[in-house]
């Protein structure tokens, strides 16, 4: 992937473990999104609805949302297609259908990380509110045109 320099193509934005905490800096980074994915744990059905209202967002259950009601399309696994391109969204990476699509994304570990694995790029965004590690809080963004990743950074908020 190549740093953001191509801001060409639909632009996804892609957080997770939020946790009630939606902060200033990572609101700001998500106005002009075109797609907000969020891989679980979010803890707060203000929150979602407050992400809804700043673009469409595709989300999973994570292991602390289970009581939360997000309503019928956020599940432990989301599978769509954005522009061309076969997403899956777990909370788990193990859970991960990596080897039938084209962008997997995950979080649960609150630390970011991007792994190609054959044709499939792996994201986790890390957290934007609750970081593990001494990187601090993170989300990440990728832009996308006619079925290709044009480029993929992490982004610290």
């Amino acid at each position: 992937m190549t740093a953001a320099g191509n801001r060409a193509g639909k632009r996804v934005d892609i957080i997770s473990d939020t946790h009630g905490y939606l902060s200033p800096s990572l609101l700001q980074h998500l106005e002009g999104a075109d797609l907000i994915i969020h891989a679980g744990d979010i803890t707060s059905e203000t929150d979602f609805e407050h992400l809804c209202s700043i673009a469409p967002v595709q989300a999973v259950l994570g292991n602390n949302d289970y009581y939360r009601d997000y309503g019928p399309s956020v599940r432990e696994l989301n599978l769509f297609e954005f522009e061309g391109l076969r997403v899956a969204v777990a909370h788990y990476r193990e859970e991960l259908p990596v080897g039938s699509v084209d962008v997997a994304v995950c979080g649960h570990t609150h630390r970011p990380k991007i792994v190609e694995l054959g044709h499939c790029t792996v994201i986790n965004p890390g957290s934007a509110s609750y970081p593990r590690g001494v990187r601090g809080p993170t989300m990440a963004r990728m832009h996308v045109l006619d079925g290709k990743m044009l480029d993929l950074e992490i982004i610290d908020l």
